[in-house]
């Protein structure tokens, strides 16, 4: 067991709380403001899978905030930072859709994957395993409740 947690270290890692804050940031105004055909309000017929979501959610969310790898090097890797933006930049643009009314499985899923991407390739970039392992739980928990709840 120290072997594989005796890479990391507790310690504020400030990109994945700028990351977690961006892909946030839409989930907030939605909650402040309604989008105009809001299926995403609707009732879910996978609540306990939802539940499994939200604590690893959380899980997720506090080691890409505050575990940080002893032998990563300080630069990142470019084209993993490319990937992460591209990933913000499309599920903002799928929250534009969404708030323009353009309510479609691609919007849909895109607005549960683009955002699950984004944590992947920063968690692997910073070779965070352990919220990478978190991570891929949520994704698998959010693109079912995605499939169930608006492809099915």
């Amino acid at each position: 067991m120290r072997g594989i947690l005796g890479k990391y270290r507790l310690g504020f890692e400030p990109m994945g709380l700028l990351l977690f804050l961006i892909i946030m940031a839409p989930n907030i105004l939605w909650f402040a403001l309604p989008a105009p055909e809001d299926v995403l309000r609707e009732p879910s017929a996978t609540e306990v899978l939802d539940g499994i979501a939200s604590v690893f959610q959380v899980l997720m969310a506090a080691s890409l905030c505050g575990l940080r790898r002893r032998d990563l090097p300080k630069p990142g890797l470019p084209p993993i930072a490319a990937g992460v933006c591209l990933c913000c930049l499309l599920y903002y643009a799928c929250w534009g859709a969404y708030y323009g009314g353009i309510v479609c499985p691609a919007v849909l899923l895109g607005l549960a994957a683009f955002p699950c991407l984004g944590f992947l390739l920063f968690a692997a970039g910073r070779k965070n395993f352990i919220a990478l392992g978190f991570t891929l739980v949520f994704t698998v928990c959010h693109m079912i409740f995605a499939a169930v709840n608006f492809l099915l």
